[in-house]
């Protein structure tokens, strides 16, 4: 079966979801892991210019909003950052083979106001919907929460393997304390709150932070102590319900027609290029997307 088209209307926020291999928590957190996840978007960042509007990473999936220019520099941001998380986080669980299952799930937002600000609500709430923690400010592993309510920056780590490869090479004693540099994420205010002052967008995200505790109130959770004790190589016991992720989030119909009617203009485009690269002709490939890969490419050279 062949991968689903990926689309991007020119810049626009994009909703990110990856899941770990048979939903085992090798993502579950604690202070090495939130570094190295935090580290290495901070350097895929760094690399490829992304914006980061929100992040969290669960034991088990991950979710992230990000507001990529197109659709290649979000696949290479997302190649770069999940390669490394899932080559550290193998070694430090002793895992073989790959952490995260499969592709990446993206969903384009409209540019609406309330959608954005229902996405980032929902992302912020994922530690008190799946029964965890009662607060989003007690989820122990990567969060944006502090982020966006008090300011506080997202300090992880990079450990450069290959000089520590290079220095092993020539029979150096190599730790990884000696390849280790500290990296710093940015994040960026989401588009409907880029006009407010950083004051009165932590006012709103605490605001949200509030809300949400209170729609928690009195629940039983599994608390932070239980989180940190998970064995990385389990996994929840029972079959989640699987529903297919929609293309797009939007509130009002039109706008979520017009979103459609430009994604099947642009997959009628890309099947005819695709069809004349496969027959040798010269291949148009639209606007929005990312190429095939360049040895495909050079038959219409």
């Amino acid at each position: 079966m062949g991968y689903k088209l990926r689309h991007l209307p020119g810049p626009t926020l994009v909703e990110i979801t990856s899941r770990a291999i048979q939903r085992r928590f090798l993502l579950r957190p604690s202070s090495q892991v939130n570094a190295i996840i935090i580290g290495a978007l901070a350097r895929a960042q760094r690399l490829y210019g992304m914006k980061v509007c929100y992040c969290t990473y669960l034991s088990n999936h991950a979710h992230l909003l990000l507001w990529p220019d197109d659709a290649q520099q979000m696949a290479d941001f997302m190649r770069y950052a999940h390669s490394k998380i899932s080559k550290e986080l193998g070694r430090l669980h002793q895992w073989k083979g790959g952490v995260f299952e499969r592709r990446y799930t993206s969903i384009v937002l409209s540019d609406e106001d309330e959608i954005q600000r229902r996405r980032i609500r929902y992302l912020v709430s994922q530690g008190c919907k799946e029964g965890l923690v009662a607060s989003p400010k007690h989820w122990p592993g990567v969060t944006c929460v502090r982020a966006l309510t008090e300011g506080k920056p997202l300090e992880g780590i990079w450990i450069d393997r290959s000089a520590q490869y290079r220095a092993r090479e020539c029979g150096k004693n190599a730790p990884d304390h000696e390849f280790t540099s500290a990296e710093r994420l940015e994040i960026t205010p989401l588009p409907c709150w880029q006009e407010l002052t950083e004051s009165q967008r932590q006012a709103k995200a605490r605001k949200m932070v509030q809300e949400i505790e209170s729609e928690t109130e009195g629940t039983s959770v599994l608390g932070r102590k239980a989180i940190l004790g998970q064995d990385p190589h389990a996994a929840p016991r029972g079959h989640p319900e699987k529903t297919p992720a929609p293309r797009f989030h939007a509130i009002d119909p039109q706008v979520r027609r017009a979103l459609e009617w430009v994604f099947r203009l642009f997959e009628l485009e890309y099947r005819q290029a695709a069809e004349d690269l496969k027959l040798g002709k010269e291949a148009l490939f639209p606007q929005g997307c990312f190429l095939p890969a360049a040895r495909f490419l050079a038959l219409i050279n």
